[in-house]
């Protein structure tokens, strides 16, 4: 493969070469800003990233990503989508988003879990009306000194808020299975995903006497949002993740560059126990790596299960380690 264009390259090192992203397409530029300071916090990588990447990651064998995966990452860099990644549990789904933000210097992951209850309002922000009322009363009962504060303490952008942030370097946000939400969700965020940017009442109602409002960020830090909208002007890298357990919408997915991914086979297996456990135990696992490739012809395994029982089994002796082996390496596709 001609790998002269590619910015993410899968070589686990950090670079520089998101600076040589060429710019947008005219339809996918985007003027937000001025351009926001992300703030410490969200310049460094956070313990999230030396779980999924491994502790032990930079004495592993070097395994770089399959030509397909590097092509569609870049993809969603270049056009500025959504990356939407298909497969099953434990095939490195939500580590794809830990090792660009790693190899790219683009700071923390931030991360929205999905589950049935979500709606887009939480990843974009939370407003505590209850809060402010409560400050308001105390205030007008004297209680405050210096009256009640502003309506900025009041509200904190979610994960994808924060990622819409006018940046000069894009942020990477992981929206974690959202085959699990309710129906709606994957279409209430098309408009968003498209247009860049959202925008918040409660501040739209007060822009005239305050244009420029400090608020809270996902990231701990504070950020200003101008005339109650917040507007991207780098496009955050966004990877969708899902299961395979529905189909999602047409609009969604032409919106999005999509990826599947297969079970990792027992080069990427070696490589990935090796950056969470070490040499060693990679060395003593090798019987349980090629049992889990085995059974992982007809049966679906997770490859955390076969972290989990290479961990446990370093400190048991046979027979126990192959009883404790089947013990953590359960089929998920059957009922028990």
């Amino acid at each position: 493969m001609n790998d002269e264009w590619l910015i993410y390259r899968g070589v686990g090192e950090p670079h520089d070469g998101i600076d040589a992203l060429p710019d947008p397409p005219p339809w996918r530029d985007f003027d937000g800003g001025p351009p926001a300071d992300p703030g410490e916090a969200a310049a460094v990588a956070d313990s999230a990233a030396t779980r999924r990447l491994g502790a032990h990651r930079h004495a592993a064998e070097l395994h770089r990503p399959e030509p397909e995966e590097l092509e569609a990452i870049n993809a969603a860099l270049y056009l500025r989508r959504p990356l939407l990644v298909t497969g099953y549990p434990g095939t490195g789904k939500s580590t794809l988003a830990h090792a660009v933000a790693h190899e790219l210097k683009l700071g923390r992951v931030l991360r929205w879990p999905v589950v049935s209850r979500t709606v887009l309002q939480e990843g974009l922000y939370r407003y505590d009306a209850l809060a402010r009322l409560q400050d308001v009363q105390i205030s007008a009962s004297g209680g405050e000194p210096g009256g009640a504060p502003g309506i900025g303490k009041y509200i904190r952008l979610g994960p994808l808020g924060t990622a819409l942030l006018p940046t000069e370097r894009p942020r990477v946000l992981l929206i974690d299975e959202l085959d699990k939400s309710d129906i709606d969700l994957p279409n209430d965020l098309l408009n968003v995903l498209e247009e860049g940017e959202f925008a918040l009442p409660e501040l739209e109602r007060v822009a005239d006497r305050e244009p420029e409002v400090r608020v809270l960020t996902d990231d701990g830090a504070k950020a200003t949002v101008r005339d109650g909208r917040v507007r991207c002007r780098a496009f955050p890298f966004i990877i969708l993740t899902s299961n395979g357990e529905r189909d999602f919408p047409a609009a969604l997915l032409r919106r999005c560059i999509q990826l599947k991914l297969g079970q990792p086979g027992e080069k990427r297996l070696a490589t990935m126990v090796r950056a969470h456990l070490g040499e060693e135990a990679a060395a003593l696992g090798a019987d349980l790596i090629r049992e889990f490739l085995s059974r992982s012809q007809t049966e679906l395994v997770a490859a955390d299960q076969l972290l989990n029982a290479i961990y446990l089994t370093h400190y048991a002796a046979p027979p126990t380690r192959e009883d404790l082996a089947d013990l953590i390496i359960q089929r998920l596709d059957r009922s028990r």
